[in-house]
């Protein structure tokens, strides 16, 4: 993990935060706060605007009007590259990892370029890279995979190289992207003790997810997005049961 200290308040705050795609408004004043090691679930229908949120949360996208503000810096205008080493991490419903590599030099490059670049953080050796690599390979139920080329991985193996990699870039908050679309049961059992275990590490997840039982056991907290505002945002019992997320997910 970086050892910045951290700031005050929340660990991510976006505030008021806007994004226009020419007439197309699809973030309208959107407020989310997320705590230190906390996890929350963010949900909405297909078009609500959760990639953009995180678009902009990431940096990949430049919000129009309002401000994100991470570990107490304000982050708003900053390229995504400076937001990955102050500690924010995304992982992709579609990962894409370097198939010409084995599984663990997957890991040794974000351990060498993007934890060691992270303020405070010391730099490692070749050697300590491999070590820290097996460890977190390891803890996923990669290990015995570590020398095989990532190429042929299974789905779900490929999913959880995905989040080793995340994991392996030390990060204080972790945005997961459907990380569970289109695994069995069983398998969407093993990506949610991965994303559970991240609470060990001090990891911050925000799970974007479909699969709502997935949603209901992860979570502390979930908020909802529908057309590009924030309806509902608290207890996951309670969000799931308020008329206006039954109406977005079921209809008049």
């Amino acid at each position: 993990m970086s050892t910045a200290a951290p700031g005050p308040g929340p660990l991510l705050r976006v505030e008021g935060v806007t994004k226009r795609f020419g007439g197309f408004v699809a973030l309208d004043g959107v407020d989310l706060q997320v705590g230190a090691g906390e996890r929350v679930g963010l949900i909405g229908p297909n078009g609500s605007g959760k990639s953009t949120l995180v678009n902009c949360i990431t940096g990949t996208l430049r919000n129009e009007g309002g401000r994100i503000t991470f570990n107490g810096e304000d982050v708003t205008g900053m390229p995504a590259h400076r937001r990955t080493r102050r500690g924010l991490a995304r992982s992709f419903q579609i990962p894409k990892p370097f198939t010409s590599m084995s599984v663990l030099d997957n890991l040794r490059i974000p351990l060498l370029y993007a934890a060691g670049a992270q303020a405070g953080a010391r730099r490692i050796s070749e050697r300590e890279s491999g070590d820290q690599a097996m460890e977190i390979l390891v803890s996923v139920g990669l290990g015995g995979k570590a020398h095989e080329m990532s190429g042929g991985l299974t789905q779900v193996d490929m999913r959880k190289l995905e989040l080793a990699r995340a994991i392996a870039a030390r990060p204080r908050l972790l945005i997961a992207d459907e990380a569970m679309a289109g695994l069995s049961s069983s398998e969407v059992d093993d990506i949610l003790q991965l994303l559970a275990s991240m609470k060990e590490r001090g990891i911050a997840v925000v799970m974007i997810e479909h699969i709502m039982r997935a949603v209901m056991r992860f979570s502390e907290r979930v908020a909802v997005l529908v057309a590009g505002r924030k309806i509902v945002d608290g207890d996951p019992a309670m969000v799931i049961a308020h008329p206006e997320v039954q109406k977005a997910y079921l209809g008049e």
